[in-house]
């Protein structure tokens, strides 16, 4: 920016879109007879090319514009449903409906039953009330994760499907 910049000779942008090469000394001079900043634009262009801009103002800007973009980001949350392998109907039932609210929402839902004790020898359970939740949402979710054992827990996790 200004003074730093290093080039003998540098094609000049102005702000009403004008270019033509000039020495930096003449450059210089235009800038500063605008009560502008000239800034280096791409340095390795031969000659480099710079542009007469408010610096300030543009760093503003350009501030205002990431902030704007951090704020219409989505992040995407994994949210968990636990269930027993013995989970009741209406447990089954109600647990399946705040799964349906996440995924709506465009959160990832990770289902897992875990298995306390004794309940390890009821494998086929826990597999029976995973595929069951799995059918139950199939029209709302994709599988990312097929269910599968992980110590004493048996874990699938789903994904919205992506809205058209």
């Amino acid at each position: 920016m200004n003074d730093r910049i290093r080039a003998d000779q540098v094609r000049v942008v102005d702000p009403k879109g004008n270019h033509g090469i000039y020495p930096i000394e003449e450059a210089l001079r235009m800038a500063d007879d605008q009560d502008l900043d000239l800034v280096e634009i791409s340095p390795h262009a031969e000659p480099p090319v710079v542009k007469i801009m408010d610096y300030g103002k543009f760093k503003y800007e350009q501030q205002k514009k990431e902030k704007e973009a951090r704020k219409k980001q989505h992040t995407v949350e994994l949210k968990e449903i636990r269930f027993r392998p013995h989970t009741d109907t209406h447990d089954f039932n109600f647990k399946t409906k705040h799964a349906k609210g996440f995924l709506e929402a465009g959160h990832k839902v990770k289902a897992y039953v875990q298995f306390r004790g004794r309940d390890i020898i009821y494998k086929d359970h826990g597999m029976e009330v995973l595929a069951r939740f799995i059918t139950e949402l199939e029209d709302l979710a994709k599988i990312d994760q097929a269910p599968k054992m992980e110590g004493r827990r048996m874990t699938t996790i789903l994904s919205p499907h992506k809205k058209k």
